[in-house]
């Protein structure tokens, strides 16, 4: 099997150290396509106005000076050997649930995949502590990965179609099990932008996230995570609400 792993958070993060101690116990046929540098809350962004750069770190590894998408596009079209059987983007430091999805480029470069017509499944490490950086603790993904990863290698996936799969942040011994759940949804309220003054005394702005605050509506990858479970997520590319094209349509009509 054929693997080329890609993430957000860059070539040299500690995460797709884990991802690719997970995929070796799949395959020996692995390939690496990442940022060079952390690209969180990329997105499904493409590079249209400056070059991008490919760079070699040796076999079969290499980064991108771009997004997430930038590097999916980039392996499947530059760097590897033939079509891969799968990609799996991760493990992020810290989770992609409910919304937050629409934000992540771990997920993103899921979706390009998905969009290249390749089984494509995004990994990420939940963590409890803010401000943990490189000190993240992904002994979840790495004891759960091969687990949960398994299952969906030949899973029935439609056309167009990713997996979202969010490690709990507690002890390996401590997860009760696999939950395949809907997507959940935010309070969107919790985002913060903390405002600073440079040296020069220029004001600038900081995004950041305050603690979740989210109603645990039942059967959400939300719910899962908070009740000690690994929660594994379809998600589809097709956004039309389609309940609502009939009734938007009668407005146009006569």
């Amino acid at each position: 099997m054929k693997i080329l792993l890609t993430n957000d958070d860059g070539i040299h993060a500690p995460g797709l150290k884990v991802l690719e101690e997970i995929a070796r116990q799949i395959s020996d046929d692995i390939w690496i396509c990442a940022p060079s540098e952390e690209q969180s809350g990329a997105g499904h962004s493409l590079t249209l106005t400056r070059p991008v750069r490919l760079r070699k770190h040796g076999e079969r590894r290499f980064s991108v000076s771009g997004t997430p998408t930038d590097s999916v596009t980039l392996g499947l079209r530059k760097v590897m050997e033939g079509k891969p059987d799968v990609i799996l983007s991760g493990v992020n430091r810290g989770a992609n649930l409910g919304d937050d999805i629409t934000y992540s480029g771990t997920v993103s470069a899921a979706i390009e995949g998905a969009l290249a017509g390749v089984r494509s499944i995004a990994l990420s490490q939940v963590y409890s502590t803010e401000g943990m950086a490189d000190a993240v603790p992904f002994d979840v993904a790495r004891a759960w990965g091969k687990q949960v990863l398994e299952p969906l290698l030949d899973a029935p996936l439609p056309r167009r179609t990713l997996v979202n799969v969010n490690f709990p942040a507690i002890h390996p011994d401590a997860v009760k099990g696999i939950r395949v759940v809907r997507q959940g949804f935010h309070d969107y309220s919790r985002g913060s932008v903390v405002e600073g003054r440079d040296p020069r005394g220029y004001p600038y702005y900081w995004f950041g996230l305050e603690a979740m605050e989210h109603t645990l509506d039942h059967g959400t990858d939300l719910e899962a995570i908070d009740d000690g479970y690994i929660a594994v997520t379809p998600l589809q590319l097709d956004l039309t609400h389609h309940s609502s094209l009939g009734a938007l349509a009668e407005r146009y009509e006569g």
